[in-house]
């Protein structure tokens, strides 16, 4: 009975703290849920009700982009460490050379990444993906065999490393906008010469926001 209290209190104390973090009210987010403004308040500081509604629960840490189990939601079973959010790794490799072509986009395992460390670098779990690169093209920065999470969230471009399609071929680049209406793919290897193509003919599937590799 005692562990109930205490991990009641714990969910309530982390609901508080992911409210005060993305600067929302409980009451704007009770009504976001559709329930009275009153109600999260109520949770929170009366325990009344005892734990959240599996609904409720999950349009929240949908909001916050936290994994359910930190607002109460019991554990999912074996193989699966509470509280870490899964990024999938698909089956693909973007090129560091000449263009890694033909695979589809297939889930084959998964990355575990702290929320709280998402939460810190901007990202959203729903919109990232793990691929490995392919390639020297981009040594020293990346290595052939290194793994890359590639944010896909919608922004306006900026300079940086990034995955991008070319015709069937993905590659990873450093990317610079190029007036008017180009971009220069960049690579690392001095070996390898910048390259120019207009925006239209590149689609430019995601920011490189992380690597991970062998030593």
């Amino acid at each position: 009975m005692s562990d109930s209290r205490e991990n009641s209190a714990k969910h309530r104390s982390q609901l508080l703290r992911l409210a005060s973090e993305r600067g929302t009210s409980l009451a704007a987010l009770s009504r976001m849920i559709g329930r009275n403004p009153s109600y999260l308040q109520q949770f929170v500081t009366k325990g009344s009700p005892r734990k959240l509604e599996e609904g409720d629960r999950r349009k929240l840490a949908d909001f916050f982009g936290v994994e359910e189990s930190e607002l109460g939601a019991p554990d999912e079973g074996a193989g699966r460490l509470s509280g870490w959010v899964e990024v999938p790794r698909l089956a693909l490799e973007a090129s560091a050379g000449p263009g890694a072509t033909g695979a589809e986009e297939i889930a084959f395992d998964t990355f575990l990444f702290s929320p709280r460390w998402l939460r810190e670098n901007g990202l959203d779990a729903r919109n990232l993906s793990a691929i490995r690169v392919a390639g020297d093209s981009m040594d020293p920065l990346l290595r052939d065999g290194d793994e890359i999470l590639v944010d896909r969230t919608p922004r306006p471009f900026r300079e940086g490393v990034h995955v991008v399609r070319l015709g069937e071929a993905l590659h990873v680049k450093l990317l610079q906008a190029v007036p008017p209406g180009r971009l220069r793919l960049i690579s690392k290897n001095a070996a390898y010469e910048p390259v120019e193509v207009a925006m239209e003919d590149v689609d430019v599937v995601g920011r490189v926001v992380w690597k991970g590799g062998r030593l």
